[in-house]
């Protein structure tokens, strides 16, 4: 593979030395892939300088400040770094939570390496990183209601919400309203779990189209990335049943 003309900046974000050595290894052979920052807890990570960091690789089970408070509070503000979560249950509360929070891309600690690239690759172009192996669980979870994650209340995040939502429970009701019929529909697939390629294919539509309607639902609703369109398809019930 080629490099990139300027490598992605990674921080990896784990209280285990071997676990952050290991992703380290992983990751320094690839020369458009660059570590540059370690954090052992939550806190550490809320320190790092973000104007330095492309994607952190947050753990989520850390002492003290935890991976979700730690990445609620990056991603609140400007010019947050990516955060790609690492967890290894694929029914991890915490991690579902983090989500919430605001990261974009959701992995396995057991994904090969090839998987682990992508994700980051993904995450810092903008679009989301789903574990194959949980997103069928993660739809499951909206699709069924807003279950309470267990996590600790004091370190409980807020459920994700479109702009001037009072309720923090659903989509802000004007803004789905001002949704087309096909970006209603195009957001029912996402929820679905369907790529670009298969969103072309299904609307008949070019890859450029397919994007341009991404671009629309995000600004419409307020999104961050993908992730956070799926969550918002389902607490308003597009897709699936409760």
């Amino acid at each position: 593979m080629e490099a990139a003309s300027t490598p992605i900046r990674v921080a990896i974000a784990d209280d285990q030395e071997l676990i952050r050595m290991g992703l380290r290894m992983v990751l320094d052979v690839h020369p458009d892939i660059e570590v540059v920052a370690e954090a052992e807890n939550g806190a550490e990570a809320t320190r790092l300088d973000p104007a330095a960091i492309d994607v952190i690789l947050m753990d989520v089970r850390m002492p003290g400040l935890d991976g979700i408070a730690a990445t609620e509070q990056i991603v609140g503000r400007p010019d947050a770094p990516r955060i790609l979560v690492l967890t290894t249950f694929d029914l991890d509360e915490y991690a579902f939570a983090a989500i919430r929070a605001g990261a974009s891309g959701f992995l396995l600690k057991d994904a090969r390496p090839e998987e682990l690239l992508s994700a980051i690759r993904s995450v810092h172009s903008g679009d989301a990183a789903l574990a194959p192996s949980v997103t069928r669980k993660l739809m499951q979870r909206f699709a069924g209601g807003p279950a309470e994650p267990t996590v600790p209340s004091a370190q409980r995040s807020p459920v994700v919400s479109a702009p001037d939502d009072p309720t923090g429970n659903a989509p802000h009701v004007a803004a789905l309203a001002a949704l087309t019929p096909r970006e209603r529909e195009i957001l029912t697939a996402i929820a679905e779990g369907l790529s670009n390629d298969e969103l072309a294919e299904r609307f008949f539509l070019s890859s450029s189209t397919i994007k341009t309607h991404i671009g629309r639902l995000l600004h419409k609703l307020g999104a961050r990335d993908r992730v956070h369109l799926v969550i918002l398809a389902y607490e308003a019930g597009l897709t699936g049943s409760a």
